[in-house]
């Protein structure tokens, strides 16, 4: 068996591996594509099983896919993890290739849980409504800034159709003129492009039982339900719902030492997309419950309206964690759950083992 340590870059890779049947130990900088898949497909040919470890990077589905192909094991590693565990402070390719290397002949590798390539082309999904969205508010932003600059303060009228009309009509300068023309002309191409990506989501929704069953929290519609089925993966990854929360960076942090106990603002680790799911979410849903909007105008009145929004985000991110693991919709996790303790505790009080 050959084990690999994999430096990986965009333009390179720099490799230590082990033939751990003869002892004999190589080096090698392999330039990327063509060098790379050379050398691993001769690797392959060889017929001996391979396994090579990198730390978690962007830029290497093409290499994923490759060793997938030849039928090599990957193993991908938490980066600060892997940092972490340096005992020397020089750092060079060479030098993080054998460290790798060195941690997976120890047993000692920091492997992370990786979605497969059906969760991966979901989120690219995702993604790519989520950046369209976003640039159609910049857009709209921009149009806003016209109108006011004119004199016309109608907020959300001004998308309506006697609002465009009044935004078109302004006699503005050429280069103003042809800004106004484009930006308009952009947001109506914008508007059918999120809405093919919305009808797909909802499509991918219906197929998802996961998804169908967390679309009966009020509150919480395809894209968010879909979004939390793909981005979290498998709820047996975490063991509670503060894991859950750490997980999508929805937990202060924290620098304590000693007697001193330090909090700061979220840490905001994870997607920051379901982040922004799951806060306009809440919003829907403090609307919707009025247990959720007392506790809501409780958290606003003492930290805060910001702090509020994130707060109900995380119990709705620590909400949707046991409707699924525990297989139940909303009205069935209200039921199964004691009166005088929160949902999320109950679970946790059920699932602690006795001493």
């Amino acid at each position: 068996m050959i084990i690999i340590g994999v430096d990986f870059h965009p333009e390179f890779q720099q490799i230590a591996f082990l033939d751990i049947d003869t002892g004999e130990f190589q080096e090698k900088r392999l330039t990327h594509p063509v060098e790379a898949e050379k050398f691993y497909r001769a690797l392959a040919a060889t017929g001996q099983k391979v396994r090579a470890g990198m730390e978690a990077s962007g830029h290497a589905r093409w290499f994923e896919r490759l060793l997938g192909d030849l039928q090599f094991e990957l193993w991908i590693g938490d980066a600060a993890e892997i940092q972490s565990k340096r005992g020397r402070k020089q750092k060079t390719d060479r030098q993080d290739a054998q460290h790798i290397l060195k941690l997976m002949l120890k047993d000692d590798f920091p492997k992370i849980w990786v979605p497969n390539w059906e969760n991966r082309d979901l989120r690219q999904l995702l993604w790519h409504r989520h950046r369209m969205v976003q640039a159609r508010t910049r857009i709209m932003n921009q149009l806003q800034a016209v109108a006011l600059n004119e004199g016309l303060r109608c907020k959300k009228k001004l998308w309506r159709e006697c609002g465009r009309q009044q935004l078109e009509s302004f006699r503005l300068a050429p280069w103003a003129s042809r800004r106004r023309h484009d930006l308009l002309e952009l947001l109506d191409r914008l508007h059918p492009t999120i809405a093919e990506l919305s009808q797909a989501i909802e499509q991918e929704a219906e197929k998802c039982p996961q998804a169908q069953r967390l679309m009966t929290h009020p509150g919480v519609g395809p894209l968010t339900a879909l979004g939390f089925v793909v981005i979290v993966g498998n709820t047996e990854r975490f063991q509670c719902g503060k894991q859950i929360a750490s997980y999508l960076g929805l937990v202060p942090l924290e620098k304590s030492s000693g007697n001193r106990r330090r909090l700061g603002h979220i840490t905001k680790q994870g997607s920051s997309m379901l982040r922004f799911l799951l806060v306009a979410a809440a919003q829907v849903t403090v609307r919707s419950l009025p247990e959720w909007r007392s506790q809501y105008f409780r958290l606003v009145m003492r930290r805060g309206r910001k702090t509020a929004k994130v707060a109900m985000a995380r119990r709705l991110a620590i909400r949707l964690y046991w409707m699924w693991r525990q297989g139940l919709n909303h009205e069935q996790l209200k039921s199964s759950v004691r009166t005088q303790d929160s949902p999320e505790q109950a679970m946790v009080c059920s699932r602690t083992p006795s001493n």
